[in-house]
């Protein structure tokens, strides 16, 4: 990788963690401020005005859609990173929840939501995948021009950011209604949710064509909590199963999981919080789950030492924990869990490389000492 001169080494250590291999430390993504000269030609003649990078974009919407302004900004941007271990470099394209089933967005620099509109449940749903929609077009515009300045290996790419047709539905509806309608209107709710999950896949493997030729890395997490592995898997959540029983998260949300199950062998999980920590057995009894990623709610503990339980429980199954951590918890955390199933991100924890390779010379020692009954 352009951005990563040590790249076959993470790679052959990921590809480790994936098949099952003894590592001598976490996988662990460490990213810190880039000091010294970027790689050659980091913008190439499409993007040789480098001052792009530095000035701000002119509204939010640019911030997510503009080309002009979001390729230039991220080649910089990784530029001045060093992507130590096995971080990948690579760039959030929010812009991936366009993909919406209709959505209305809205854009503030942060973030992108969605206003909630009213349904009629005596009708058909409303919700589908329009690739003629302007919002969805402007995406792939977007996706495209990333993945040219890309190129076959620059940077990771992935698989875009799109949000489960059950999330989706839950702010197009709004919260209340969309549970309230679980329960007065399950067969509506239960066919508007497979229909957009199914129309949703669509939209992912057409996407997958502007990538997968001219782009070696057209699969995997990018951005927010980058992950690869050697085989393509998929990534998905289910923020609103913090909200449901376990009798609705398998009527609603388990023929979504399963259907993105069996169109990939191999699945990523974002796990959000405690309350839907409910679902873990289901979770774990699922044989294309592969990783479980874990984000505290703001009333939890951070991701560290307070979670042991939780990372054991998910490692016991033979899954990988995949969280973001604070330097200060590597120790306990390599001292205690399985390095064979374990990657922890550590971004921007470190104020510079040399940091960095310390906390990752430090981890191999804080692994070789793990307690016996520690070990999995």
């Amino acid at each position: 990788m352009k951005f990563k001169p040590d790249w076959n080494d993470a790679e052959q250590r990921l590809t480790d963690l994936w098949e099952g291999r003894p590592l001598d430390r976490p996988c662990m993504m460490v990213l810190a401020p880039q000091t010294g000269p970027p790689p050659a030609d980091v913008y190439g003649d499409r993007w040789a005005d480098q001052n792009r990078g530095d000035a701000p974009p002119a509204t939010a919407e640019d911030r997510w859609l503009s080309p002009d302004w979001l390729v230039p900004h991220s080649l910089k941007s990784m530029s001045q990173t060093w992507w130590g271990g096995e971080a990948i470099p690579s760039v959030l394209l929010m812009a991936g929840w366009l993909n919406s089933l209709g959505g209305r967005p809205h854009f503030d620099h942060r973030t992108i939501w969605f206003d909630p509109f009213p349904v009629d449940f005596s009708k058909p749903h409303p919700f589908h995948h329009d690739p003629l929609d302007p919002w969805v077009q402007r995406f792939e515009q977007l996706y495209q021009k990333m993945t040219e300045a890309a190129g076959w290996d620059n940077f990771l790419i992935g698989a875009p950011a799109i949000l489960p047709a059950h999330d989706l539905l839950s702010m197009h509806i709004g919260t209340t209604e969309f549970m309230t309608a679980l329960i007065d209107h399950p067969a509506w709710m239960r066919q508007a949710i497979l229909d957009g999950a199914t129309e949703l896949l669509h939209a992912r493997n057409r996407l997958r064509t502007i990538t997968e030729r001219q782009h070696r890395f057209w699969y995997g997490n990018a951005g927010w909590m980058p992950f690869w592995a050697p085989t393509p898997y998929v990534g998905t959540q289910s923020d609103v199963s913090c909200m449901l029983s376990p009798d609705h998260f398998e009527e609603f949300v388990m023929p979504e999981i399963d259907l993105l199950g069996r169109d990939c062998a191999a699945m990523w999980y974002h796990l959000d919080g405690g309350d839907a920590c409910q679902h873990l057995p289901r979770l774990l009894s699922l044989p294309y789950l592969r990783v479980i990623q874990y984000v505290p709610t703001p009333q939890e503990p951070p991701n560290g030492k307070a979670h042991l339980p939780l990372y054991r429980r998910i490692q016991d199954a033979g899954r990988i924990v995949h969280i973001q951590v604070d330097k200060t918890q590597v120790e306990p955390l390599c001292r205690a869990l399985d390095p064979n199933l374990l990657v922890l991100d550590v971004s921007w924890s470190c104020n510079n490389a040399d940091e960095g390779r310390e906390l990752l010379a430090a981890a191999r020692r804080w692994t070789s000492a793990r307690a016996p009954q520690a070990k999995s």
